[in-house]
């Protein structure tokens, strides 16, 4: 079984693309919507990081009782979030790979998430937040209209709400996860659009060589890589998975 998780402000949707270019049938694979980000996330969820996390170990395990060990892939937070269970449940992981974001002690928020993670600020910016603002930023980062416009729709108020809570237990997530990075699955990759705005080049080149796995750098693409190379990282993924 193979299982994508997406990131922030996104949906599974994001994962068409790369779908698509890997041939995969449904039975194929798990994409699960992060809770609150399609519907309503389930009584009393904090909506912290390591509740997504516990989240997620508990989806790698469904998975894992009928198919065994999984392989995983991850981008944004969805990436972040991966590297935790994995690090966590390394027994539950055949192999990993994550795009433009890494778990990383000396990395510092972009500005939008420390507005985020700054109350009373990041609920104006939330309020401000709409389609019709947010189908163009989707499209000047690379997305196709069509995606653009169904991803600005997802982008409702439980979701924001989630992502404020999310961004604010994570203010120290590099220190505080970092330290369990040395139980990761050694069969692991990282995929990076050079151009991204969010998270520098440099992290990827800094965690693939403290962790001795690859990267493989798509200049010209930003943080949305996993999209705009949907068919290079296809092709990337076939030989990871020896497939």
């Amino acid at each position: 079984m193979i299982i994508f998780v997406h990131g922030v402000p996104d949906t599974p949707y994001m994962w068409t693309p790369l779908i698509k270019a890997l041939g995969l049938a449904k039975s194929d694979y798990h994409a699960p919507a992060l809770p609150g980000f399609i519907s309503a996330p389930p009584s009393g969820f904090s909506a912290t990081k390591d509740a997504y996390a516990d989240w997620l170990i508990a989806e790698i395990e469904t998975a894992a009782q009928t198919g065994g060990p999984v392989d995983i892939v991850g981008h944004d937070w969805g990436a972040l979030l991966v590297q935790r269970a994995a690090s966590l449940r390394p027994e539950l992981i055949k192999s990993w790979c994550v795009s433009n974001a890494l778990i990383d002690p000396d990395y510092r928020w972009h500005t939008m998430a420390r507005r985020w993670q700054t109350p009373l600020l990041g609920e104006f910016i939330m309020s401000q937040i709409t389609p019709a603002r947010m189908k163009p930023a989707f499209m000047n980062a690379g997305l196709p209209a069509d995606m653009a416009a169904h991803e600005a729709a997802a982008l409702n108020k439980t979701m924001r709400q989630c992502i404020l809570k999310l961004y604010r237990s994570a203010k120290h997530a590099g220190s505080e996860w970092a330290p369990a990075l040395a139980n990761l699955p050694p069969k692991g990759m990282v995929f990076w659009g050079a151009e991204d705005a969010y998270v520098p080049l440099e992290t990827a080149t800094r965690f693939t060589l403290k962790h001795n796995v690859p990267l493989h750098i798509e200049h010209g693409a930003g943080h949305w890589a996993i999209v705009e190379r949907a068919d290079t990282l296809a092709t990337r993924l076939k030989a990871h998975w020896g497939r």
